[in-house]
């Protein structure tokens, strides 16, 4: 399995886009310099009164499909 690591730092405010409907990617840079597009749905269990702040590893399929997003 592939993995990236990647640093975010998404206010509260603008996770709010997601529940309205406005939002349905999150686009990054990972530590490595490549671009990572995925689901902001995938990050709910991780939002806090902040937003989402911290280092995360993101495993996907060969395919380049998301398997995995966790906390470091």
């Amino acid at each position: 399995m592939n993995e990236l690591i990647v640093d975010l730092n998404i206010s509260d405010r603008e996770f709010e886009r997601l529940y309205r409907g406005e939002v349905r990617d999150v686009v990054v840079r990972a530590r490595d310099g490549r671009r990572v597009r995925f689901p902001a749905t995938s990050l709910k269990r991780f939002v806090t009164r902040e937003g989402i702040r911290g280092s995360f590893r993101i495993r996907y399929s060969p395919e380049g499909r998301l398997q995995d997003i966790s906390r470091l």
